[in-house]
This record gives structure tokens, C-alpha cells and sequence, in this order.
């Protein structure tokens, strides 16, 4: 382990860029593309180009993906979260999801068999507002829990949705989860989490494969422009979205020697502490969980993607949330409107152009032939919190 200027990283001494998972492969997960593109709402997002932070890092080209735009939820959760409803309500009405489509369950037939079905889940604001989303599309009711210390904004804009209760409660994160999956036992509700547990496995599955159709949008992106990805950076809270992404791609370019790192706040970062306990166990997250980054507060790593995590990430990171207010400008310059969980990984990236990051930079090999690709998983969720980044931004000279 080592730092500089507060960053703490590992690096893998032997990562496996082998194959990932067999329900990452392009053939598996070619439903969940299928099931996206149905939605009226559909569209596949931006990549941008980032040519400062290319000729800064040196390389031979930068992209991010921007989420803020997906299905006008602000972020990439509702890939997830509609996928796991479109499977659960599928499974729950004996429907095969390879033939089911999503108007036959929003037909007036269907609509009666699950009009009075419940969803519940935690959140800490996107995953909650994307699950919502979903279930208000069946006409069905929502049920989201929220870690203390939610911005009340995050809050309303899921109660905003279709038949949904929100709810800040006053446990962490993770303890959250736990009560949501009580309510759920409880009442008969259909829960979904895009975390795992023994015994809970299925839809958390459903809700890693929903984040694909971003990456398949951003490798044919780049395919147009005659590029490949040669290193990606991916934030992780539980590691869902980061684990989803990394088995994907590394089952899209079995040939590739794809470089990952996976980032976390330094307050939250369970994977991070995981990797460093050197001993292949989960083990939960140590820092206070006081940090902006709220997507990324969380305290315990997802069985699912844990091997995946362990095993094919050349890298492991874990940042102050100045790393992320630095992301937030460098985007905001490239009109990408990125919140401070979407933005970490450009701040990071940014960081490695110094000369303290040299050796950094060297053991992942960025040069001049990289092409690195982002993903900003979400906007404005907080827009207050925004303005006043971004704002400040705009106040300071170049040196912000």
C-alpha cells in the first residue's frame, strides 16, 4: 500500500485479464440491451471526449461516459433497476423475460395482476429513484429507504415518482439495506437491492447486468472512431456497477491486456480495505462514511462482484472527496454536468499528470497508445451541493 497527497493505492501484482463471469458474457446480456432499447425513453448516452486531460496525462485519448441524461433520472441506476423489475415481475407471473416485452406488462390485462405488487429497496438516492422509475412505468408501488444523513433533495425527487414512499431513516447505509430487506419479508414485497447475500443472488445479478447496456453503447462508441478502450477507471460503493462493468468488458475484449482500477472514497472504501487485508475476504469498510461522494458510501463489499473485483483490477484506490470536487470542475469545464460520485475517477485521472504520480502512472501503463474511458454514473443529484463546486470553480482562477 502507499500514498500521495492523501490517495491510497494498491497495485496488482498479478491481475487476471482472463474472462469474466459467464452472466457478463455479450450473449447473457444481450436481453438486458434488447429490454433498454423497447423503452420510449431509451437513447444511448454521450461519450465526450476529454482532450485536455489526453494531452495532459499524455495519452493518446480520454473519454467519459455522461449518465446525466439517462431516461431523465440523472443517472445510470435506472439501467439497473428497470431491468431487475422488468425480471422480477416476469418471474413473479410465470413469463418468459426472453418473449415477454414491456408493453404486454403495461397492458391493461397484466397491469390488473400487478397493479396492487410492491417494491422496496435502499438506497442513497439513485438505485431508489431508478427502482421507483421502474415500477411506476407497471403502475405498481415503491417503497425506498435512505441512509441518515440523505440530502432531502435526493429524497423528493424519488417520492416525485409514481406511487412511492421515501423515507431518510437514521441508520448507515448498509443497516438500511437490512431493514429494507426486513420490510420486504414482512409484507410481501418484492425487493431490489443491487447488493447480494447469501440466499439473495438472483436479482442483484439482474440489476449488474441492467449497467451493461452502457458499456456495450460506449464500446461501439468508441468502435465508430476506430478505438478500443485500453485502460478504464470505475468507482465502487457495494462494487456492483464497478464489477458489472470490469466482467463485461473483460469478456468483450478477451484479447486485450485492459488495464482497470477501481476508486472509492477514503471514508468508504470496503473493496479498498478488502484487497488490503491480503487474505481473499470481504471485510467492511472502516472509515467514518462521512463523505460527499453519497453514491459511493457504502460499508460492505457485493459477494457477486467481489471476485471480480479481487481478481481483474490492476488497481485499487481510495480518495478524499477533493480528489472527486476536483473530477466535478475538470468536467464542468467540459460542459459534462457530473455529481461528486460520477466525478472521482476524472479527478483521479487529472491528479496522475503530476510528477508525483509518475510512478503511478507508469505501473498502469498509460502512454501514449492508452485510451482511457470513464464513467460519469450520475449529474446533479444534488443540485445545490453542484452550484456551490462548480461555482467556486468559476470564481478562482485556472488553478481550480
Amino acid at each position: 500500500m502507499n500514498t500521495i497527497q492523501g490517495i491510497q493505492y494498491i497495485v496488482n501484482a498479478s491481475p487476471d485479464h482472463g474472462k469474466g463471469p459467464a452472466f457478463l458474457s455479450p450473449a447473457e446480456t444481450a436481453a438486458v440491451q434488447a429490454f433498454h432499447e423497447a423503452l420510449p425513453e431509451y437513447a444511448p448516452t454521450a461519450l465526450v471526449p476529454l482532450p485536455e486531460l489526453a494531452e495532459s496525462l499524455g495519452i493518446k485519448a480520454a473519454f467519459i461516459k455522461d449518465e446525466s441524461t439517462r431516461f431523465g433520472l440523472k443517472a445510470f441506476k435506472g439501467l439497473g433497476g428497470s431491468y431487475a423489475v422488468f425480471r422480477a415481475v416476469c418471474d413473479r407471473l410465470g413469463l418468459d423475460y426472453r418473449e415477454t416485452s414491456i408493453e404486454e406488462l403495461q397492458s391493461d390485462k397484466v397491469h390488473r395482476q400487478i397493479a396492487e405488487l410492491h417494491f422496496v429497496t435502499a438506497t442513497d438516492g439513485n438505485h431508489g429513484k431508478g427502482v421507483a422509475w421502474a415500477a411506476a412505468k407497471l403502475g405498481c408501488h415503491a417503497h425506498v429507504y435512505l441512509p441518515k444523513g440523505s440530502v432531502q433533495a435526493r429524497a423528493q425527487a424519488i417520492r416525485d415518482i409514481g406511487k412511492t414512499e421515501a423515507v431518510i431513516t437514521d441508520l448507515g447505509y448498509d443497516d438500511a439495506v437490512r431493514y429494507a430487506a426486513k420490510m420486504a419479508d414482512e409484507h410481501d414485497w418484492l425487493l431490489i437491492q443491487d447488493t447480494s447475500w447469501p440466499g439473495y443472488e438472483d436479482i442483484p445479478r439482474t440489476i449488474i447486468q441492467g449497467y451493461t447496456t452502457m458499456c456495450r453503447e460506449a464500446s461501439e462508441q468508441l468502435e465508430e472512431l476506430g478505438l478500443a478502450p485500453t485502460h478504464v477507471f470505475l468507482q465502487a460503493g457495494v462494487g456492483a456497477m464497478a464489477g458489472g462493468v470490469l466482467g463485461w468488458l473483460r469478456n468483450r475484449y478477451p484479447d486485450s491486456d485492459l488495464t482497470a482500477a477501481i476508486v472509492e472514497p477514503t471514508e468508504a472504501a470496503c473493496v479498498f480495505e478488502s484487497v488490503a487485508a491480503a487474505d481473499g475476504k470481504m471485510h467492511p469498510a472502516a472509515g467514518s462514511g462521512r463523505t460527499i461522494m453519497a453514491g459511493l458510501n457504502c460499508g460492505e463489499v457485493c459477494p457477486l462482484t467481489w471476485p471480480i473485483l479481487r481478481c481483474q483490477a490492476d488497481a485499487w484506490f481510495s480518495c478524499p472527496d477533493q480528489v472527486a470536487i476536483q473530477g466535478m470542475r475538470l468536467l464542468n469545464r467540459a460542459d459534462v454536468i457530473s455529481g461528486e460520485s460520477g466525478a472521482v475517477t476524472a479527478g483521479l485521472a487529472s491528479l496522475m499528470a503530476q510528477d508525483a504520480f509518475a510512478d503511478v502512472k507508469q505501473a498502469l501503463k498509460l502512454n501514449r497508445d492508452s485510451v482511457l474511458l470513464l464513467f460519469s454514473t450520475e449529474g446533479d443529484t444534488d443540485p445545490e451541493a453542484y452550484r456551490e463546486i462548480v461555482n467556486i470553480c468559476r470564481a478562482q482562477t485556472s488553478a481550480c
